[in-house]
């Protein structure tokens, strides 16, 4: 008798070796030598096959230390998705869906509590709070994709010729970048995320727990000089 196990080892091997996006009920069930109409007993359809994998793979996330100020918190968790989906960067692409969190059970959900519940610590509203949570999930989630897309360009040898960049762009118009080019791809391979994520919270939180009322700003966010109008 087939089980959840077995279906869902069958379908991580799929995904290893043909991406998600290819996975099909169909193609699942000759993997495991079974009929379709007899897997269909045991999932939906792919959507609901792809959140069981995620289920899974969420429940072998370690919990990590949590340091006691709020603002670390955050960057502890954030990291923590961060890792856990660098290393299935395609369950960030099926996370990408509205909807995603309430298809989620509380193995992962504790790491969005965690971050949600840190702004609230620090002073923010709890819509501020929803607001820094869902900006860093876009922050992460994008890193985790353009590097994901950057790494298999790499195997397949498509990456952007640094020769055809300064060619294409002349120094007399792009001279910082030009000047950089021999450098960029480089510069752009190197993981910048953490120091990137912590600058990313602190400014979110300061915007979100500014004391500034609305009435002493100026158009755009920055401070009114004295004297300043509107116009």
């Amino acid at each position: 008798m087939t089980s959840r196990t077995q279906i869902l080892a069958a379908a991580r091997r799929l995904i290893d070796q043909n991406g998600w996006e290819k996975l099909t009920i169909r193609r699942l069930a000759g993997e495991i030598g079974i009929g379709a109409t007899t897997l269909y007993h045991h999932v939906r359809d792919k959507e609901d096959l792809l959140f069981l994998l995620i289920h899974e793979y969420a429940e072998q996330i370690p919990h990590p230390d949590l340091p006691p100020e709020p603002r670390d918190r955050i960057v502890a968790a954030a990291t923590a998705v961060h890792d856990a989906l660098a290393a299935w960067p395609w369950a960030a692409e099926v996370l990408t869906t509205d909807g995603f969190l309430a298809r989620l059970g509380d193995s992962a959900l504790w790491l969005v509590e965690t971050m949600v519940a840190g702004a609230i610590d620090h002073g923010c509203t709890p819509e501020q709070a929803v607001h820094i949570y869902r900006n860093i999930w876009y922050y992460t989630v994008g890193e985790i994709l353009v590097r994901a897309h950057s790494a298999r360009e790499r195997a397949e040898d498509e990456s952007p010729d640094v020769d055809a960049f300064t060619a294409d762009h002349g120094g007399s118009r792009l001279p910082r970048m030009t000047a950089l080019a021999d450098q960029w791809p480089g510069l752009a391979w190197q993981d910048t995320y953490p120091q990137g994520l912590r600058a990313f919270v602190d400014g979110l939180l300061a915007q979100a727990t500014s004391t500034a009322p609305l009435s002493d700003a100026a158009p755009g966010g920055g401070p009114r000089v004295a004297g300043s109008t509107a116009g």
